[in-house]
């Protein structure tokens, strides 16, 4: 009778134990999905931060929003450290 029990304690052990083994792999598969289009999301904004620093379009912007223009040559001030 004993001998009984512990089979069946022991089978539904290897039976919870079957299930929590395929929820994780459940889980595991959804966060690798997940943090491959992270990954993606990722690559595109850092393409997005590229383009929008380039020394062009910063130009562009500055003298468009900011009315900024290029300094003549007379109105440039060159300071050097003191010896």
């Amino acid at each position: 009778m004993i001998l009984a029990l512990v089979v069946l304690a022991s089978s539904l052990g290897v039976v919870y134990a079957k299930h929590q083994s395929r929820k994780l792999f459940v889980e595991l598969d959804t966060l690798k999905k997940e943090r491959d289009e992270m990954n993606v999301e990722w690559g595109r904004l850092q393409l997005e931060q590229s383009t929008l620093a380039t020394h062009s379009r910063i130009e562009k912007t500055a003298k468009q929003r900011l009315k900024m223009v290029t300094p003549e040559y007379e109105q440039v001030l060159i300071v050097r450290p003191a010896k």
